[in-house]
C-alpha cells in the first residue's frame, strides 16, 4: 500500500508558505487556482499554524471597505487544520479528503513544518496507479468521461 511520502515530489511542487504576521494580499498573489489553492501559514519558526483558501481570501475581500484590504493572515486562517505526515497511508488520506471534501491537504513533519501539499487528483492517480488499472480508465474517471 503507498505511503504519503510517494506523493511528496508533486506535493512540494504545491507547497507555498508565508509568516502568520503576512498581509491576506500576499496570500491571494499565490492562490492561483491551478497548483496553489492554499497558502500553508506558518510562524516564525517555520511551525504550520494554519492555512489560508481562495474562500478565505473572497470571504475576507468582501467585507474589506474601500479599495484596499489591511487583514494580516494570521487573523484569517483556518486554524484547526487536517494534516497529513510522509508515515500515513494514502488511502486513508484519500478517504479522510472524500469524507470531508477536500480536495488539498498539508503534509507535515513531526514538528509540523510543511513538506508539501496533496491534492485529490494527485493522490487518486497514485492510487489507481498502485491498483494496476489501465490509463485509459483512469483518465476518463478523473475527468468524469461518460459519468454524467
Amino acid at each position: 500500500m503507498a505511503l504519503v511520502k510517494k506523493i511528496l515530489p508533486l506535493a512540494r511542487e504545491r507547497l507555498v508558505t508565508i509568516t502568520d504576521d503576512a498581509p491576506l494580499t500576499e496570500a491571494a498573489k499565490s492562490i492561483d487556482g491551478s497548483h496553489h489553492n492554499l497558502v500553508i501559514i506558518c510562524n516564525k519558526s517555520g511551525v504550520m499554524v494554519g492555512i489560508v483558501t481562495r474562500t478565505d481570501v473572497v470571504r475576507q475581500m468582501s467585507l474589506c471597505q474601500g479599495c484596499g484590504c489591511n487583514a494580516i493572515v494570521g487573523t484569517v486562517m483556518t486554524k484547526d487544520v487536517i494534516c497529513c505526515h510522509p508515515d500515513e497511508l494514502l488511502q486513508d488520506v484519500w478517504s479522510l479528503m472524500r469524507e470531508k471534501g477536500f480536495l488539498h491537504v498539508p503534509i507535515v513533519d513531526d514538528d509540523f513544518r510543511p513538506l508539501g501539499v496533496i491534492n485529490e487528483r494527485d493522490a487518486l492517480l497514485i492510487l489507481f496507479e498502485e491498483k494496476g488499472y489501465d490509463e485509459a480508465l483512469l483518465r476518463d474517471y478523473v475527468m468524469g468521461v461518460g459519468y454524467r
